[in-house]
């Protein structure tokens, strides 16, 4: 459980300081040097220009999470879409809510501003208990030379229904735009 003195903080991309971005990139690196490649400088510029979520504790960040506005497009139909990147909790205080604490005020973000929440993880059980279901249909990316299918993604991309989601077919098909680094 997420300590009394803990503090939840919504920061838009330029009101980070140098110091909040130093602390937020070294939670990620220590959170994800696990993870195979790490947290990459792809990983970063796909978060940093989200509303990003702090959690501070004794004055240091021990979680962190960001929103970043995407076009999905389920069935060919785009969708405005809050896409979660980067959640991390610093690995010593692990176990204890605060990465519960961040996705719960992420998912009142996105159910307030945008048709649908998405997101990426190895981790689906984790998303399951906050109210993410998995996207059941294939994945692909949108690029210049057209739709590209992304079966290693297939399986790992879940989405949250939003009050303005329309009705969408999770068996249906699931593109977003390509990006460097990893398209989802």
């Amino acid at each position: 459980m997420t300590a009394p003195d803990a503090v939840l903080r919504q920061v838009a991309p330029a009101s980070l300081t140098d110091a909040e971005t130093s602390a937020i990139r070294e939670l990620l690196r220590a959170a994800f040097q696990f993870d195979g490649e790490g947290f990459t400088d792809d990983d970063w510029e796909h978060a940093a220009g989200g509303t990003h979520f702090l959690l501070e504790q004794a004055g240091a960040v021990v979680a962190y999470a960001s929103v970043m506005l995407r076009e999905l497009q389920a069935d060919g139909r785009p969708l405005r879409t809050g896409y979660v990147e980067a959640v991390a909790t610093r690995p010593d205080v692990q176990s204890r809510g605060h990465g519960t604490t961040i996705v719960r005020a992420v998912n009142e973000h996105i159910r307030g501003a945008f048709e649908l929440g998405a997101l990426s993880t190895g981790i689906p059980a984790f998303y399951r208990r906050l109210g993410w279901e998995p996207w059941l249909g294939p994945t692909a990316v949108r690029t210049p030379r057209g739709l590209v299918p992304t079966p290693e993604d297939d399986g790992g991309i879940m989405i949250l229904a939003t009050p303005s989601t329309p009705t969408i077919d999770l068996h249906g098909a699931l593109s977003c735009e390509w990006r460097r680094g990893d398209v989802w």
